[in-house]
């Protein structure tokens, strides 16, 4: 069989089983159904791993895990974002396309179901769109990204959150004019557009504008200092990989602590959130700084020995690294208090955290990243951890 025929025919069945899916009932019935067809399927060559995507989906669904929306939205975001995807031919009118196509198909879906929820729709299309740019090349693409829609989606429409659809549409033009100015500048790839649109949207929906600005200050004190002496940082071969364009691991492992802290202060109000947002930040300020600047600072330690190490050692640092990291956090600490998004005693407790979790992200780059038990994102991610626990802690006597 021809793959457009195939295309034709998948997506024939999937957007069937969506209409009739209200209809039969118990959800185990549907549940067989799909597997049957998806048999047929998975004997036609470039449908085959669409099957595979289709066969969780329809059990989770069968066993009354995934509500029908959930349910219903993940098809036809599959359906309608992969034929759209195709026909750009991988450039990045594809992904705006993938996003179009999605995302209409799933106001289509709420329409008919009568159920509104155009932010489980939103995050549900974001993370599709997202996964695609990340895994498209793996032969089994389709099956982690209708997973990770299923499960985000779910989790989106459990916690119940509510937003004002002004602020969602305001939100998604920031977060994604800011992603396409990145990508346009070279200061982000394709996946570090749509992460970073992902994380910027959290920050916007469940905090609010100022938080967005702060990550936003942090991002460009870190492109600055990417280009901060690159010739020699060329010559010295620590510059920053594709030129410094963050790609998806540097924006999640950065970013997702702080984006954390804003849904956990979206749903409770706890100001000890924003203290934990901000110690996220300024730690990945800090040590983006450190870094960037402080590996031009002459020849480094090795902060568990303090002996003389190689320019770009992980866990190596030096007394200008050290000084640009507690001028960065208490930079993005100051402008966090300014904007209003901390009370004034948690500009010492977001400086102290930056710094503190500098030193850890160097500490385990020493100790742990040099035996290749992770990498820098997996570093970066646990320094931002300790610096946004670091910060919550020291907030604690002021949150009163």
């Amino acid at each position: 069989m021809s793959s457009q025929f195939g295309d034709r025919l998948a997506a024939i069945l999937a957007l069937s089983f969506v209409l009739f899916a209200p209809a039969v009932q118990p959800p185990w019935v549907l549940s067989i159904m799909i597997l049957l067809f998806s048999s047929i399927l998975f004997l036609i060559k470039k449908t085959r791993f669409l099957a595979l995507a289709l066969i969780p989906i329809a059990i989770l669904y069968g066993l009354s895990l995934l509500p029908l929306l959930v349910f219903s939205c993940t098809f036809t975001i599959m359906v309608m974002g992969e034929l759209a995807f195709r026909w750009g031919a991988g450039r990045l009118q594809s992904y705006i396309a993938y996003i179009l196509a999605a995302f209409t198909g799933c106001l289509l879906v709420m329409v008919y179901l009568r159920e509104y929820v155009p932010l489980v729709a939103l995050f549900g299309v974001v993370v599709a769109v997202l996964l695609k740019a990340i895994v498209r090349e793996r032969e089994d693409a389709l099956m982690i990204e209708a997973l990770g829609i299923a499960m985000t989606m779910y989790l989106i429409y459990d916690l119940n959150y509510q937003a004002d659809l002004v602020l969602i549409a305001g939100a998604v033009i920031v977060a994604f004019g800011f992603g396409y100015f990145s990508y346009r500048t070279r200061t982000a790839d394709v996946s570090g557009l749509f992460s970073g649109a992902l994380i910027g949207i959290i920050l916007i929906v469940f905090a609010d504008i100022r938080w967005f600005l702060v990550m936003l200050a942090f991002f460009i004190m870190g492109s600055v200092s990417t280009r901060y002496r690159f010739s020699e940082k060329e010559r010295m071969g620590v510059e920053q990989a594709k030129g410094g364009a963050r790609g998806y691991l540097n924006v999640f492992s950065n970013g997702i602590v702080s984006a954390a802290a804003a849904v956990l202060w979206g749903v409770s109000g706890d100001p000890l959130f924003a203290a934990f947002f901000i110690g996220g930040v300024a730690t990945a300020a800090a040590d983006t700084l450190a870094s960037e600047i402080g590996v031009t600072g002459g020849e480094p330690y090795l902060i568990t020995t303090f002996s003389r190490v190689p320019a770009g050692t992980n866990g190596g640092v030096t007394v200008l690294g050290e000084t640009v990291a507690f001028l960065g956090a208490l930079l993005i600490s100051i402008l966090a208090y300014l904007m209003g998004v901390i009370p004034l005693p948690f500009i010492a407790a977001g400086t102290i955290a930056g710094f503190v979790g500098t030193n850890i992200d160097s500490l385990i780059g020493a100790v742990i990243e040099n035996r290749g038990v992770f990498g820098n994102a997996g570093t970066n991610f646990v320094a931002t951890a300790g610096g946004g626990l670091c910060a919550l802690f020291l907030a604690l006597p002021f949150a009163g």
